[in-house]
């Protein structure tokens, strides 16, 4: 049900949150790169992040609360906290479970990594068993497809489905999207079996000629001084010819994947005269100029280069929105969410 204004919006729990640029693209209501992203009817019910950088970030941008502890603490006691529990319910969980143990970058340990990092897709499920949402979505890194010979994503999907879910799965490519960057991304969506049919991922895609380039998303930054903007700092780390992050970006075409553990070795501005500052990074992720990134440019970095490019996700959230729309019984919608629940009988058409 397309161009409609609504009084209630669908909950959202986000796991894993970040900074939040998966969180930004349902929320929507943004403008990247001089293009303004509409306003998505999703709204943040509950979210979780471990780190206290990324979480102090997320709290500033979207002035909304944060669990800060790590999620098994949470699920099975340990946490200190005593408030803002987990929802007993909600419309859509959205996880961007760690990938560092999926990624080709990595040591690829996945399922036998000894500190579990590798198992933390296990505490989505657990939150999706708890919560019983209509929508899931799960993101991680195109290594994820290939780790142990194509297993684990088997595995994965198959724990996903044993919910009483319809699975289905796309490796995004983000330049395709309107994101500067050669970016890619497996995003998981499931659909309770019981509500929904299964999702069917068809997000447009522009044309290789259509892509935006670097020189489009920061060439007004190249001569800003340091400081001269917010988070516009980068990273002083010496040229390592032949190593990682150590070449210069092409100023025609979208930029490299902004990785999250660089150590400094972010790639270098086409002018061989400094590195990408971290506010070019962030463009190249297409976060908004005012989303502002604390409390350092090194933490900046990893909060950026982790985080999901909310320009795609605000595609991804776009689909899911009206597939829900679309989808949802008027009696299912009432019963997921006993506070932020979509009442179909409470919309009233209104062109957007």
């Amino acid at each position: 049900m397309p161009n409609s204004k609504r009084s209630k919006k669908y909950s959202v729990v986000s796991l894993f949150a970040g900074c939040g640029g998966l969180d930004l693209g349902f929320v929507g209501n943004f403008t990247s790169l001089n293009k303004h992203y509409s306003k998505r009817y999703f709204e943040l019910a509950w979210a979780n992040e471990i780190d206290k950088d990324f979480s102090r970030t997320y709290r500033q941008y979207f002035k909304h609360d944060i669990v800060v502890d790590d999620i098994k603490n949470i699920l099975y006691g340990g946490s200190s906290l005593q408030f803002n529990p987990l929802p007993e319910s909600a419309d859509v969980v959205l996880g961007g479970f760690p990938c560092q143990d999926f990624s080709h970058a990595g040591k690829r340990r996945g399922f036998g990594n000894s500190n579990g990092r590798g198992l933390l897709y296990k505490s989505m499920i657990e939150v999706i068993k708890r919560t019983r949402p209509a929508v899931f979505v799960a993101e991680n890194v195109k290594g994820l497809l290939t780790m142990n010979k194509g297993e684990a994503i088997k595995i994965i999907l198959k724990d996903f489905e044993e919910l009483g879910y319809h699975v289905s799965m796309k490796l995004y490519l983000a330049a395709e999207h309107g994101v500067p960057q050669m970016r890619e991304r497996v995003i998981i969506v499931g659909t309770d079996k019981k509500r929904l049919p299964k999702f069917e991922h068809k997000i447009p895609t522009l044309d290789k000629n259509k892509w935006v380039t670097l020189k489009e998303a920061i060439g007004d930054l190249e001569d800003i001084p340091e400081g001269g903007v917010a988070n516009h700092y980068w990273s002083k780390a010496k040229l390592f010819p032949g190593t990682q992050g150590n070449n210069l970006v092409s100023a025609n075409k979208p930029g490299p994947t902004m990785r999250a553990e660089h150590h400094g070795n972010i790639e270098f501005h086409w002018n061989g005269k400094r590195r990408l500052s971290a506010r070019e990074a962030a463009r190249i992720q297409t976060f908004p100029d005012d989303f502002i990134f604390y409390p350092s440019t090194s933490s900046a970095y990893k909060q950026i280069g982790n985080a999901v490019p909310p320009v795609l996700a605000w595609h991804v959230a776009k689909s899911i929105e009206e597939f829900l729309d679309k989808h949802l019984k008027k009696e299912e919608s009432e019963s997921i969410s006993t506070t932020t629940h979509l009442s179909l009988a409470q919309l009233e058409v209104n062109t957007i």
